[in-house]
């Protein structure tokens, strides 16, 4: 589908998760910031890619032995495996950390296949090690216990919700240092685009403001005066 050619992310790449969540609010749409979860470490570049879920539910014991993973088709190892790449795996772990939704060694296996990025809103163990891959990964915090002592894969590449926000597959995420936006896939395409045209606008706010303006007129821009100037000033910066 359109929203997802390499140039729509590229923008994407370039905007922050806060310019998006003003854009989406513009259009209505409030809820789109996965809440609760950080970065397992700062500053690793903004991840953007289409969502591939993973569903959890609450474990039952006598489903959910050591033994499962024996399994060739465990839910959570088949995603692991069919994650597209270029894509981000996100986990509806019910926003309960107190078990791990994956470790270090399923996270490695999805950045060496290519993925673009890992998140959940549980918890990861060996999240010291996870934080020093190089694919961007969020949690709520880091949590021992394997996934099984809570959590039950019960489906793949479903709707799901994720830290109170509806996650539908295909939809695209992007995650920076402020936390993860969700972004519908059908309007992917000019979200991007204004968010470009946002960020530019905000970097000639930023230049004034640096320089002693003040922001009444500028920030929002309602200033005539103003405008001019900011058409001048984009018009060299193209």
């Amino acid at each position: 589908m359109e929203y997802t050619k390499n140039s729509t992310k590229e923008k994407l790449r370039k905007v922050s998760t806060a310019t998006i969540a003003t854009c989406l609010f513009k259009k209505g749409l409030k809820k789109q910031f996965i809440q609760d979860i950080k970065p397992l470490k700062l500053g690793k570049p903004t991840m953007v890619g289409e969502a591939y879920t993973l569903r959890y539910i609450p474990a039952r014991e006598d489903l959910n032995s050591i033994e499962v993973f024996k399994d060739p088709k465990h839910l959570q190892r088949v995603a692991v495996e069919e994650c597209p790449k270029g894509a981000i795996l996100v986990i509806d772990s019910r926003k309960d950390a107190r078990a791990a939704s994956a470790g270090s060694i399923l996270v490695t296996r999805l950045m060496v296949r290519g993925v673009s990025g890992i998140v959940t809103d549980g918890g990861f163990r060996d999240s010291a090690e996870i934080a020093e891959l190089n694919i961007p990964s969020y949690h709520n915090r880091p949590s021992a216990p394997t996934n099984l002592t809570l959590h039950q894969a019960i489906a793949i590449n479903e709707p799901i919700g994720c830290g109170d926000v509806a996650v539908f597959p295909g939809d695209i995420l992007v995650g920076d240092d402020d936390g993860v936006m969700v972004i519908p896939a059908g309007i992917a395409d000019e979200v991007a685009d204004e968010c470009l045209q946002m960020t530019l606008f905000e970097e000639f706010v930023m230049e004034n403001v640096q320089n002693g303006r003040s922001i009444i007129g500028l920030y929002p821009l309602v200033d005539e005066k103003i405008k001019k100037e900011y058409e001048g000033w984009r018009a060299n910066k193209n």
